[in-house]
């Protein structure tokens, strides 16, 4: 695809600086999932001072909830959940280096302020396209919180992840200049 970014996990600083809202991105590497319930297990873990199961330095996670695979497919339909869900969690991950979440919707200013503060970004992925973007995960395993079944952490090996950035590093929010951009006076 044309003017599209192509990006690679872990992120770098650098990276992140490269990303402007609106930027259409291709990513390939590793990401991890969590959706809420593994976002309050992480949270609470930092809190009791326990170490976390997953180190989210320079790392992204995609809120979703997958579907159970296919035989022969690593993945079933993987869409994004609505991302104002881990809104109190974020902040917590976005400070221990996290430096990218994928999902859908807009964010809290609190999670805005902290991806400033740390340097990270949010890209929105096309909710309704699971099929689509499952095609794009080559290798998943569980890797922390099986007990939480579809919501449990899993580490994915992507190839070409298609998403746009919706929020940049320097607060810059697609949600906002996008609605600006085609609204009728």
């Amino acid at each position: 695809m044309a003017n599209v970014k192509k990006i690679t996990t872990p992120l770098s600083d650098a990276d992140i600086k490269n990303l402007r809202a609106g930027d259409r991105v291709s990513i390939s590497g590793v990401i991890y999932t969590g959706r809420d319930a593994a976002h309050k297990n992480l949270v609470n873990a930092v809190k009791a001072g326990e170490p976390l199961p997953v180190d989210f330095k320079d790392q992204i996670i995609f809120y979703v909830g997958p579907t159970p695979a296919k035989p022969g497919k690593p993945i079933g339909s993987c869409g994004p959940t609505t991302s104002g869900r881990m809104d109190s969690y974020a902040p917590v991950l976005l400070e221990l280096g996290l430096k990218g979440m994928i999902g859908k919707g807009p964010r809290s200013k609190e999670v805005i302020e902290a991806m400033r503060k740390h340097g990270a970004v949010y890209f929105a992925a096309i909710g309704g396209a699971g099929a689509v973007i499952a095609r794009s995960v080559k290798k998943s395993e569980i890797v922390a919180y099986p007990e939480l079944g579809p919501e449990a952490v899993y580490r994915l090996e992507v190839e070409d992840f298609p998403c746009i950035v919706a929020i940049d590093a320097e607060g810059n929010n697609l949600y906002e200049t996008g609605v600006e951009k085609y609204r009728i006076s």
